[in-house]
């Protein structure tokens, strides 16, 4: 009998304790957050959705070679000799057009391992982390400023100085072969 009581106090004691919290937050002013319309100060360092500043893009494709899943897509064209085509905010002169500049939110990890190689820092992650969508098409940011018109333009353009360089090359080495070679001197003999 005596050992029942004490099974008894001891199970009392147990829950006392255990609701000993739940008592106290039971009185206390509640803390949530109402979330659409109030929401929370997020850390410096905070990891969200990827921006890219196309403008400052030199088409390194270091970023591209740095994600662990593959959800950037990079593609350049090469300008030609005649075209200005700009520099950076920091001054480095651009010699690639970017045709394509994608980021698949959808298989980004966010990682941030693609803002780092960057030599114009221009892809950075910002503080914006609501991007839901329906569609997870929609999920694909696309950054190059181009036409696919304008894109298909710049490269015909790249094509055809890369076929007059290379046609500049073949006459100048056709020419250095038809040359007549130089008289032996005595000293050569």
């Amino acid at each position: 009998m005596k050992q029942y009581f004490r099974n008894t106090w001891e199970a009392v004691w147990t829950v006392l304790i255990g609701m000993k919290i739940t008592f106290r937050h039971l009185f206390a002013p509640s803390v949530t957050i109402q979330y659409p319309e109030v929401k929370v100060d997020l850390p410096d360092r905070a990891r969200n959705r990827l921006y890219v500043n196309i403008e400052d893009c030199i088409g390194c494709d270091q970023c591209v070679r740095a994600c662990p899943v593959s959800c950037i897509t990079l593609e350049t064209v090469k300008g030609t000799p005649a075209e200005d085509l700009g520099k950076t905010s920091g001054g480095k002169k651009k010699a690639l057009w970017i045709t394509r500049f994608d980021i698949d939110i959808a298989k980004c990890c966010y990682c941030s391992l693609c803002v780092y190689p960057c030599p114009t820092e221009c892809i950075r992650m910002t503080d914006v982390y609501e991007f839901t969508e329906y569609e997870r098409e929609n999920l694909v940011y696309q950054f190059a400023t181009l036409t696919e018109k304008e894109s298909e333009i710049k490269k015909q353009n790249a094509a055809k100085a890369e076929a007059e360089k290379a046609a500049q090359k073949l006459v100048a080495a056709k020419a250095k072969a038809t040359a007549p070679a130089a008289p032996k001197t005595d000293s050569e003999n």
